[in-house]
């Protein structure tokens, strides 16, 4: 099936997540980048990321980008093409290189923690309009994008501008803010997020990111009061949990299929509406955290597995935690989230046994036990 029945259209997938992806050097044991002897190449970026644990899920997903023609590139393409995504619209470009990075182990916020960048003249620091394949990225039923993307070039931020532009049938337009104030250093970053979330369908941002990019205290509510624009907005608090914001339709759109803010009807028709009245706060699982590195690209990914399967915007939640309790019971970027019957079963738990979930290193394999008994000490 393509979008327009042409032989030569793209393939319609459930998500297209555009943005830049590297490859990443994770040390082989602690300690300072100076004092680490060796390294374990992986693959890292936060939008390929959710299109291939939805890919492993299970859901048609598509990765656009532009990558070096070199060996780093092919490892990129080779390894996300792996996970079962559509990477058949990933450019080459032969003068700039593919990005690179190290970091220490353990968390990101901790006071030893570093992150060694090699991005700057990347192929994919060079995206624009022209040189990306457009088509492909607005053959979706949801465009996933983050501000990563935005702060990486002047072409990068006018890419991320056409993208998010009001324009009939556009699919719905998935926004993780993912505020990274280090590679603001030319423009006002807290300015264009706003913006780019402010035309988005589908907001994700932390509370944190929101105090910090943009002065908001008070809660989600007072998020909401500054993001009133998208359809659907998740803030998410940390091990306290996330709340989720549903926009009230218009009147006339009320017997209407879901629509992008592009138009009364979005192209490839997706459930956003959830018929559940919000805000929805909902508690996150206790976890035994090995590493927190792609939880909040997990986080995201499973919450939009739910919108697509049209669950509840609770389940949605829950959802958005197990899969990103999948990725914080394991050492890289990426895990396999749960099988879908295992999270099904899981998210419909009551809520007194929801709150007394545990979940440990290798609770994702636990298919055929019972709820009690993926919980560790």
């Amino acid at each position: 099936m393509t979008a327009t029945g042409a032989s030569n259209a793209p393939d319609i997938v459930d998500v297209v997540a555009l943005g830049e992806s590297m490859v990443t050097f994770l040390p082989s044991r602690p300690g300072r980048l100076a004092d680490v002897p060796s390294f374990d190449r992986g693959i890292g970026g936060a939008e390929s990321n959710v299109a291939c644990v939805m890919a492993a899920a299970g859901h048609t997903t598509r990765w656009v980008s532009r990558v070096g023609a070199d060996g780093f590139g092919d490892h990129l393409v080779e390894a996300i093409g792996a996970y079962g995504v559509d990477v058949s619209s990933v450019r080459r470009d032969p003068a700039r290189p593919t990005g690179v990075y190290f970091r220490t182990a353990g968390d990101r916020a901790g006071d030893g923690h570093e992150v060694a960048y090699y991005r700057a003249g990347s192929a994919a620091s060079a995206m624009s309009v022209t040189n990306v394949d457009v088509a492909a990225a607005r053959a979706g039923r949801v465009l996933h994008l983050s501000g990563i993307t935005a702060a990486l070039s002047g072409d990068c931020l006018e890419l991320m501008r056409e993208l998010t532009a009001p324009a009939a049938g556009r699919p719905l337009v998935s926004f993780d803010v993912n505020h990274r104030p280090g590679l603001w250093r030319k423009t006002d970053g807290s300015r264009v997020l706003l913006e780019l979330a402010r035309g988005a369908d589908i907001v994700f941002v932390g509370e944190d990111e929101a105090e910090a990019a943009w002065g908001v205290q008070g809660g989600p509510e007072a998020i909401r009061e500054l993001l009133p624009e998208p359809e659907m907005l998740v803030v998410k608090q940390g091990a306290e949990g996330a709340t989720a914001f549903e926009r009230e339709p218009e009147p006339e759109h009320r017997d209407r299929p879901a629509a992008g803010r592009g138009g009364p009807v979005a192209q490839f028709p997706t459930p956003l509406r959830s018929a559940q009245p919000g805000p929805v706060l909902e508690p996150a699982p206790r976890v035994s955290v090995v590493a927190p590195v792609g939880a909040g690209d997990a986080f995201a990914a499973g919450f939009l597995s739910g919108t697509l399967r049209g669950l509840s915007l609770r389940a949605r939640l829950r959802h958005g935690h197990l899969w990103a309790a999948a990725a914080l019971t394991v050492p890289g970027d990426l895990a396999p989230p749960p099988s879908r019957a295992h999270a099904d079963r899981l998210a419909a738990l009551d809520d007194e046994a929801w709150g007394t979930l545990r979940l440990g290193p290798g609770w994702t394999h636990a298919v055929d036990r019972a709820p009690e008994e993926v919980r560790t000490p």
